[in-house]
């Protein structure tokens, strides 16, 4: 695609396809919503991170930076394939329909995932071991250090990296060799899980391009402290001589949090990074551009300066701002990939050095209908006020939907909405969606539950709750060719 070309597309994780197996996967229904895509003439589908989920289940909070979730994996591609038989998927209720039950798709998910591998291990062809050894070149920079850890955390009952026995936690030479030897066919397993992963998630992206869609990723600002990443490469990260980070990443306190927002993820050593040209993230934007087509690029802000809270403090009052070499790290991208599409997520108090960084590299920041009609204030969400190089969404996965929105919405911000455009009030949400194609944004989003029409018991993620999130899922059969119609058409009108 050129850079930033007019159009629009929806937001619609993975995880909230339908599917038997109680989560979306990269099977069937993934295709199908590309189907529904083309009927509605949308050029992009955006998605959330799409990494090997922990504790919170959490798409921003990853075991590995590049790693893909074995979680994602199609069981019925798997069976067409013959890594896996019908006989071996246990008899078993029937998973909610409108959420992921993570609890129990994990259990039986990984179950049948393990299974597979186990199968590919002893009884793969010439041809698909042969396949596999390239995959494994291809991504060893990352797959050996991500499947040793996976493989050793397994090994510990799954307890994070800094609760393992002392001589593995610190990685000392003999503890490696010693772990890599006695785990070698469970760490197989695990690259063995990747490969299938991505040789699953390729096909659907390539289903998807062929057909004019682009894919747009999103790339989490820090990685998890419980990662392969934190665990391997310690001299990247704000870490002391035991391993425990000196300081952690968070929010200040504002208008939403007195206390901010302590997230207690590894900070980055950006004087180490620099030193290397970057490289660790080099790798990893390259990384995620063979996944998608589009990047963007979370808590962009903390790349100009980020709140740095010493670690072991309760909230996130103490912390301090530190600049980020931002400007150059974005240099070290561009002299490595040229001018790729990269969005950056630029919202919350944002300050004019994060506005400079964004609009020296001509990144489009983001703009929310639901902050435009705030009666009390004004600000820059309005429509009549956004620059051609911009993302307009009706709400992101943070947000509420647009009709848990608007029902919230005091009456004068109501009013606001009536006053400011033609709403029809019983139909709210589409009258968003028309709005935001009819700016003159370059791209427009919208997440698929206002195109549904659902209210606030299927909001994505409430920021700052820890867990108990990310769990909607659409309902099979609710989204239909006459949405598809309905859109397509409003999409024609305001030339997308």
């Amino acid at each position: 695609m050129n850079k930033f070309e007019r159009s629009s597309g929806i937001l619609l994780h993975i995880t909230s396809l339908p599917g038997r197996f109680g989560v979306g996967s990269l099977g069937r229904e993934a295709f199908n919503f590309i189907d529904w895509l083309i009927v509605a003439k949308q050029k992009l589908w955006q998605i959330l991170p799409l990494g090997h989920t922990g504790y919170g289940d959490s798409p921003y909070q990853c075991y590995s930076a590049f790693a893909g979730n074995p979680v994602l994996i199609d069981i019925d591609l798997l069976i067409n394939q013959g890594w896996l038989t019908e006989s071996d998927i246990p008899v078993f209720a029937p998973f909610n329909s409108s959420e992921v039950e993570f609890g129990r798709v994990n259990e039986l998910k990984w179950k049948l995932v393990k299974i597979a591998a186990t199968r590919f291990a002893q009884n793969a062809t010439l041809a698909q071991r042969a396949s596999f050894v390239r995959f494994k070149e291809a991504n060893g920079a990352w797959l050996n250090d991500y499947s040793f850890y996976a493989a050793v955390k397994q090994h510990f009952g799954e307890k994070p990296w800094w609760e393992w026995d002392y001589n593995i936690k610190m990685r000392e030479h003999d503890a490696v060799l010693e772990y890599q030897h006695k785990l070698a066919s469970e760490i197989e397993m695990f690259s063995i899980l990747q490969y299938f992963f991505f040789s699953q998630w390729y096909d659907l992206k390539a289903y998807a391009n062929k057909n004019g869609i682009n894919i747009v990723g999103d790339i989490p600002l820090y990685i998890a402290h419980d990662s392969s990443d934190a665990w391997c490469r310690p001299e990247i990260f704000m870490f002391d001589e035991n391993r425990n980070p000196t300081k952690v990443a968070g929010v200040p306190p504002d208008y939403f949090s007195e206390t901010g927002q302590l997230w207690g993820n590894p900070l980055y050593n950006w004087d180490y990074l620099k030193q290397t040209g970057f490289k660790w993230w080099v790798d990893r934007v390259k990384a995620n551009f063979n996944l998608f087509d589009v990047l963007r690029i979370d808590h962009f802000r903390g790349l100009a300066a980020f709140w740095a809270v010493p670690f072991g403090e309760p909230t996130a009052i103490n912390g301090v701002w530190l600049p980020a070499p931002g400007k150059e790290l974005i240099d070290a991208i561009k002299a490595e990939m040229g001018d790729i599409p990269i969005i950056a997520e630029d919202l919350g108090v944002i300050t004019p050095d994060v506005e400079e960084l964004r609009d020296c590299n001509h990144l489009p920041g983001m703009k929310i209908l639901q902050f435009a009609f705030d009666s009390n204030e004004g600000n820059n969400f309005l429509p009549h006020l956004y620059p051609h190089n911009s993302v307009v969404y009706t709400g992101t996965h943070d947000n509420d939907t647009v009709i848990g929105w608007f029902n919230a919405a005091s009456d004068a911000d109501k009013a606001f909405v009536m006053e400011y455009f033609n709403a029809d009030l019983n139909d709210i949400s589409w009258s968003m969606i028309k709005l935001a194609w009819s700016s003159v944004s370059n791209i427009a989003i919208a997440p698929l539950q206002d195109i549904l029409k659902l209210g606030s018991e299927s909001r994505m993620n409430l920021p700052g709750k820890p867990s108990g999130y990310w769990r909607w899922r659409y309902v099979e059969g609710t989204l239909t060719d006459e949405q598809a119609i309905r859109l397509a058409r409003i999409t024609k009108i305001y030339n997308r």
